[in-house]
C-alpha cells in the first residue's frame, strides 16, 4: 500500500512511516502544498496512492466526480477526529496497521476511515 498524505497531515507522520517500511509521502515532500484538493487527488493517482486526509467532505465529493469522469483512483482513506492531529506516532500506527491489513492497496473510488480506537 502506498500513502499520500494531505497537507493536514503532518510531514512527520510520513517519516514515521518510513522507518516503518511502509511507502508514504507527504504533501510537502512533493512539493504539493497548496495545491487545490483536486490536483491533490490527481497527484495521487498519478502515483497510484491512497490519499490520506482528515479533509473529510472535500475528498467524498471528489471520490464521486473522479467516478463520475472515470479518472484513476486509488482511495481516500479519512483520519477522524477521535486521533489528534498532534499525536503523529499514533496515527503512524494506525496507518502501518491499515497498511498491513491491506497490502494490495485500496480499490478504486473506495472511501474507508481509520479506525480512531484500538481495535
Amino acid at each position: 500500500m502506498k500513502f499520500y498524505l494531505d497537507e493536514d497531515i503532518s510531514p512527520k507522520v510520513a517519516e514515521l512511516l518510513k522507518k516503518k517500511k511502509i511507502d508514504a509521502v507527504s504533501t510537502h515532500e512533493a512539493n504539493m502544498a497548496q495545491a487545490s484538493d483536486r490536483d491533490q487527488m490527481i497527484y495521487a493517482a498519478s502515483q497510484e496512492r491512497t490519499v490520506v486526509t482528515r479533509n473529510r467532505d472535500d475528498f467524498i465529493r471528489l471520490t464521486v466526480q473522479f467516478f463520475n469522469e472515470q479518472r484513476p483512483h486509488f482511495g481516500v482513506l479519512i483520519i477522524p477526529y477521535t486521533i489528534p492531529g498532534d499525536k503523529f506516532r499514533l496515527t503512524a500506527e494506525r496507518l502501518q496497521k491499515y497498511a498491513i491489513n491491506h497490502p494490495s492497496g485500496m480499490a478504486a473510488y473506495t472511501i474507508d476511515f481509520l479506525k480512531g480506537k484500538q481495535s
